[in-house]
Parts: C-alpha cells; sequence; structure tokens
C-alpha cells in the first residue's frame, strides 16, 4: 500500500494538490490526482492542503497495539517536537501516559541527534566539502536524491536522527526488541530507509490512540525521562535548532558560512543556487516543513507554529549534550550512510511538439500563454511538458476551459430558433436567447432582469419551482401573440433557477387547423350527399308505392269483371 493514498470518489478537478506539490510528483487522469512514487519526496503537503480530504496515509497503529500484546519488549522513539505538540504540565507525564499504553519505556530521539551533531562538528573540521547539507528530515534527503541528484556530494554522509536513535535503541535493548518511532513526520514509514524501525506513528495516531483508552496525559503521574542531558539537541525539530546544536558543541572556529532554510520552495530555491555555484563554502541545515519539524504534517495540532518556535526557544537548553550519559552500546552505533541517485531520465518535448500541445488550448502564440498556474504548473510551457510526459491532462487549463464554456453557450443563445430563457425564483429572466426579440419585440440585454409575466403566463414555471418537476413538451397558447409553443421547463438545483424552452409551433398548429377545416368541409360535403341520396331514394319509394296501389286497384277490377263474366255464362 502506498504511504500516502488517494480516494479518487472525492477527488474532483480542483488540482490545489498539483499547484502545491513544489516537485510534482502529482499526476492528474481522467480528473483524479494520483502520487507518482518516483517523484515523491513524502512531504505531505498535498495532504494539509487537499480540501476534500482525499488523500490518506495508512496507520500502523493496529501492528503496535498487537507488539504490546505479545509481551515484546516495545520501545517508544519520541520526536522531540512533542515538546510543542502535546499538551501536558511535565514533560514526564508524556512518558507516564505512553507507558499506560503498554510501552516498555520512552526515549527521546535528541538522544540521537547528538550523535548526529558530533559527526557534523567533524565534517566542520576537516574542511573536506565545498558545502554541507545537513538535516534531520528524510524528505530533504529523498529532494536530493530524486531531483538534484548532482548535489549527493553536499549531503552529509549521517543518517537522520531518528534512524540513528533506532539503532541506539536496538543497540541497548536487544535486537528482540520492538523499536516504534512517534513524530509529526510522514517520510519516517518510507520502505527504502537505510534504518528501519519497526513501525512509525504519527502523533496523529498517538492522539487517537489516547482519546480510545481515555488517557489525558495532563492527568498523568510524573515518570521522568531518563536524564541523558541530551542539551541543544532538543532544539532539532525547530528551525535553526540543528545549527544551535553544532555551534554549542564545536570547539574550535570553522571557515564554513552558516544558514538553515526551511519549506519546500526555499529548498529547492537553494539548491538551484548550488547548481549554479552562488552558494559556496556553506554549511547549510534544510528542513521540509516550515518552521521545521514542529510543524510537520502529522502533528494534529492546532496551535500556531510560530507561538511553539517562540515557546521552545525561549525553555529548550543551548548547551552541549553529554554523551558519556549514553551506554557503551547506544554511543559506538554506526551512524553513517551513503546516498544513490534514484533520479528519473524523463523525454522532453521539441519546440515543435510543446507548440502543438498548446495549440489544444487556443495557445496559437506566446501572447497566449496566460501562465496564471490555475492548472498547477507556474507556466503554460511547463503545463505542456508535463502534457507531453503524460502526467497532466489538456483540459486542465482552467481559463481555455472557461471560454470554451463561455463561447458554447453564447452560440446556443446567440443561434438558437428558440425562446430560451433562465429565470431565478423571483420569476426575473437573467438570461435569454437573441430569439425573444423576434416574438417579444425586445432586445435581449433589455429583457434580462425584467419579470416573465410582463412576456408570459409565469404558472407553468411557477409549478417547476414548487415541484422541482420538470415540464416536457407542454402545449400552449398565446393568442395575444398569435404564437403557439411546446414548452419545456427544468429546474436547476445547483442555482436554483429554471431553464424554459419555447419551441414557436404556430405554423404546424395553423396547417393542422387547416386540414381540419379541410376534413369537416369533406365531411358536411359527404353528409348533403347522404342527405340527397336519401331524398331521391324517398321519392322513388313513394312513387314505386303509388304505381304499386293503382295496378293494384286496376288489376283487382280486371279480376272482378272476369269473374262476372265467367258467373254469367255459367248462369
Amino acid at each position: 500500500m502506498p504511504i500516502i493514498d488517494f480516494k479518487a470518489a472525492m477527488c474532483k478537478h480542483c488540482y490545489k494538490c498539483v499547484r502545491g506539490c513544489e516537485v510534482k510528483s502529482i499526476m492528474i487522469r481522467d480528473g483524479h490526482a494520483y502520487i507518482m512514487p518516483n517523484r515523491c519526496i513524502l512531504c505531505g503537503q498535498c495532504l494539509l492542503i487537499c480540501p476534500q480530504s482525499a488523500k490518506k496515509v495508512p496507520s500502523e497503529l493496529t501492528r503496535v497495539k498487537k507488539f504490546i500484546e505479545s509481551g515484546t519488549p516495545v520501545i517508544a522513539s519520541l520526536s522531540s517536537s512533542y515538546i510543542g505538540v502535546l499538551h501536558y504540565k511535565k514533560r514526564g507525564q508524556v512518558k507516564s501516559a505512553l507507558k499506560k499504553l503498554g510501552f516498555t519505556t520512552v526515549c527521546d530521539a535528541a538522544e540521537g541527534a547528538a550523535l548526529a551533531t558530533e559527526e557534523y562538528v567533524k565534517l566542520l573540521e576537516k574542511r573536506e566539502m565545498e558545502n554541507i547539507i545537513t538535516t534531520s528530515c528524510p524528505s530533504i534527503v529523498n529532494l536530493i536524491e530524486i531531483h538534484y541528484p548532482q548535489l549527493i556530494p553536499y549531503l552529509a554522509p549521517v543518517l537522520i536522527p531518528s534512524g540513528i536513535h533506532t539503532r541506539m535503541l536496538r543497540a541497548e535493548f536487544g535486537e528482540e526488541a520492538k523499536v516504534v518511532v512517534i513524530g509529526p513526520c510522514i517520510a519516517e514509514k518510507e520502505k527504502k530507509r537505510i534504518v528501519k524501525p519497526d513501525a512509525v506513528l504519527t502523533f496523529e495516531d498517538l492522539k487517537k490512540w489516547l482519546e480510545e483508552e481515555k488517557i489525558e496525559i495532563e492527568e498523568c503521574d510524573e515518570d521522568p525521562f531518563e536524564d541523558r542531558r541530551p542539551g541543544a539537541n532538543l532544539r532539532y525539530p525547530v528551525s535553526g535548532g540543528l545549527l544551535t546544536a553544532v555551534e554549542a558543541t564545536k570547539k574550535q572556529p570553522d571557515r564554513y558560512r552558516k544558514f538553515y532554510v526551511s519549506g519546500i520552495k526555499d529548498c529547492l530555491d537553494v539548491c538551484e543556487a548550488m547548481m549554479t555555484g552562488e552558494v559556496k563554502g556553506c554549511f547549510i541545515e534544510m528542513n521540509a516543513c516550515h518552521g521545521g519539524c514542529i510543524n510537520g504534517p502529522a502533528t494534529a495540532t492546532e496551535v500556531s507554529s510560530f507561538k511553539v518556535k517562540l515557546d521552545l526557544e525561549a525553555t529548550l537548553p543551548t548547551e552541549k549534550a553529554d554523551l558519556t550519559l549514553l551506554s557503551d552500546a547506544a554511543r559506538t552505533v554506526d551512524i553513517h550512510r551513503s546516498f544513490s541517485d534514484r533520479s528519473q531520465k524523463e523525454k522532453v518535448p521539441t519546440e515543435e511538439e510543446i507548440r502543438e500541445i498548446l495549440k489544444k488550448t487556443g495557445k496559437s502564440r506566446p501572447e497566449q500563454e496566460l501562465n496564471c498556474g490555475a492548472c498547477g504548473y507556474p507556466t503554460c510551457r511547463e503545463k505542456a511538458i508535463a502534457v507531453f510526459q503524460k502526467k497532466a491532462e489538456v483540459d486542465m487549463c482552467i481559463p481555455y476551459l472557461h471560454a470554451r464554456a463561455q463561447s458554447l453557450s453564447h452560440l446556443v443563445m446567440d443561434t438558437s430558433p428558440n425562446i430560451i430563457m433562465i429565470i431565478d425564483n423571483d420569476r426575473k429572466i437573467r438570461d435569454c436567447s437573441a430569439a425573444v426579440e423576434k416574438y417579444f419585440g425586445i432586445n435581449p440585454e433589455e429583457l434580462k432582469g425584467k419579470f416573465l409575466e410582463e412576456f408570459i403566463n409565469p404558472e407553468d414555471v411557477e409549478e417547476v419551482f414548487r415541484t422541482h418537476v420538470s415540464v416536457r413538451s407542454r402545449k400552449v397558447l398565446y393568442p395575444e401573440r398569435n404564437l403557439a409553443t411546446l414548452q419545456n421547463i427544468a429546474y436547476i438545483e445547483d442555482g436554483d433557477f429554471v431553464i424554459a424552452t419555447l419551441i414557436d409551433v404556430t405554423k404546424e398548429e395553423t396547417q393542422a387547423k387547416q386540414e381540419y377545416e379541410k376534413k369537416k368541409a369533406t365531411i358536411d360535403l359527404a353528409q348533403k350527399v347522404i342527405y340527397k341520396q336519401m331524398l331521391v331514394a324517398q321519392e322513388i319509394a313513394g312513387l314505386l308505392g303509388e304505381t304499386t296501389a293503382e295496378t293494384k286497384t286496376t288489376l283487382t277490377k280486371l279480376c272482378s269483371l272476369i269473374d262476372d263474366e265467367s258467373e254469367s255464362e255459367v248462369r
């Protein structure tokens, strides 16, 4: 599992993490952000600035609890930044609270810093390195190994204090003991570390655990830390603390100019200056977090880092550490390390390829490059290079998307033959298509802001606002305007307005009416023909009836005469 994990469902096209990532180790795919492990230095800034909390760091809390449940000795290596991060009355209460959680004992990581300081002083005395970069921050080591491998010769070949302290605790308590580093840094979790503790907890993890167990540090009895007198090395978590410890420890003057720098952006500037040769003969303390570890990404503190820095500088010691108080096993561990080039060789696009990518967002000329930084990259060219390297997407350009959306909406409004109106909850027309002038006899700009009822019956619109149910293909006639329409009215929840589209069907209605009249006239004509036929039939029937009666009478008379003559002859 990656150290920083993203919840894609919560990541929504804001690019804030890209803007905040100084080393551009975040890529965008389908609008979602993804960490590029081969470029990430684990500074954790993306965790702090993500507005959707879409980025999470997996916790090793369950793992530590299992160590404790197993009965194995579990030693806490506590970052000295707890002094400014945790709330307590006496420092020993912190140790007491951790022992209540099940830790065998608690040791201050300043013990490891004390050995690092001694080694830095030796490097100053040797005067062999052109520049000496010192740090207690694993993110700075990542920064130089991944992004500035040319500066590796300037890195002091010394383990960071947490790594030294891990070795010291294993030497003192035995390899069977479990060492758990507790601090404000997520980079401590990196699996590629030279010296790995058995687990890493952040202060966020620790506070969660204390809350679960209902342990209040300020209510705990004091269990004083073993007095090993780390002296000024307790200042390591504060910017400039390493330099203070070195100055307190060295025995003779040296030729190096000294300064400290904190925050990735400032560290990048110093690295660039060393690359160009502007910075020479310097002893430099670097921290990825502004103000030092007291402002780490996982401190879970609501107190201003400036207040913490001021409070610590006023209370922490400034004298040299007393290494004789450390055990022989702890004092003699190997604290040296080497570094490796972990930089990635990326393909660089040609000028022609860059221009082709820029054209896709409407930047065919250099003066069209806004360099607004909304996409997360400082310049349009850098963003185009990122697109070429498949780290960014073309449509990350916010001004381009806005202009395109605006032009498309205007195209619809300007060319549609239909009446289109955007109406707010007060029944005021906020926008409309150019076609309104044809039907209402008023310029679209003049129509904006007027009430809907001045032009059409607002009942259907009011119905949609009331029910939030869209109206589809409803036939509405406006005899006073000689207008017949089919109306589509849609409610837009995001903004609480409706879009009404009136389609002119007057011509169709007229044609339908004419067709109806023709059919009606045909039916009337057919009725007349039928009526006439009935009359003729009746006349014919009448004539047939009369002639039949006359014939009957005549034939009856004839039969009577014949009968009379027959009777006479017989007589």
